[in-house]
């Protein structure tokens, strides 16, 4: 993707200090400058056949220096566009002075007031997101009840006043495809940890950035190394911030 390549360019150099894969998140500790950051990315897996490998350097990443880490993110193979994407929101330099304290169902609640919302992605707050917009249509790869298969969003995006996307399109490559298919003047809005935080994203057509922030180091990678899901590893030390 052209916006992965685009983010190569601007993400500084940086000494790797750890990669930790975990079942539902990958994260990688990199020191930038002497300060200790950490990025975060879902883990995906690719559908390989039993006992190929995934991780071809596994047991020597840490050797790679963060911008080796981050150029990950343009392979073709999804577990290292994990990690690449994990070391591309460790290296970005952090905007504090551009972040507010604001969730994503805040943010997705008062831009779809009254307005058509086309929501990319399963997320925890569906429901009680769905009485507070105009209409509310929900894209899954994997659909649940009342939710369209990813198909549908050549007929669904057009739609959609505002548009709402998972950052793990970033990830499995289908983001410039639903941009493509936004009709003009519609609000979009790019959520998930795995969102960099990085104004690059403006300049195609995103209006507002909902990513995490990782405050606290160890305990997050703790828990992301037992297997815990997004709700548990905020509580280890995770912000939540949106950047417009």
């Amino acid at each position: 993707m052209k916006l992965i390549d685009e983010l190569l360019t601007v993400v500084p150099e940086g000494e790797t200090i750890g990669v930790t894969i975990g079942l539902h998140w990958t994260a990688v500790s990199v020191k930038v400058a002497g300060e200790q950051r950490c990025g975060l990315a879902s883990t995906l897996v690719g559908n390989r056949p039993h006992g190929e490998v995934d991780v071809p350097n596994a047991g020597k990443l840490q050797h790679l220096s963060g911008h080796e880490l981050a150029a990950l993110a343009a392979t073709d193979n999804l577990t290292l566009r994990s990690i690449g994407m994990a070391a591309i929101n460790a290296l970005l330099p952090p905007l504090p002075e551009r972040w507010v304290e604001r969730n994503a169902e805040h943010v997705i609640a008062e831009a779809g007031t009254g307005k058509t919302v086309a929501l990319v992605g399963h997320f925890p707050f569906i429901d009680a997101l769905r009485p507070q917009v105009g209409q509310l249509f929900v894209l899954e790869q994997n659909p649940g009840p009342g939710e369209y298969p990813a198909e549908a969003a050549v007929d669904i995006v057009p739609q959609a006043d505002v548009l709402a996307v998972t950052s793990m399109t970033l990830l499995n490559g289908t983001l410039d495809g639903l941009l493509a298919l936004r009709k003009p003047g519609s609000q979009v809005l790019l959520l998930g940890p795995s969102t960099p935080l990085h104004p690059l994203l403006f300049d195609y057509g995103i209006a507002m950035l909902s990513g995490a922030v990782v405050t606290a180091v160890a305990p997050v990678l703790h828990l992301i190394q037992q297997g815990a899901v997004f709700r548990q590893v905020r509580k280890g030390g995770v912000r939540l911030v949106t950047m417009v």
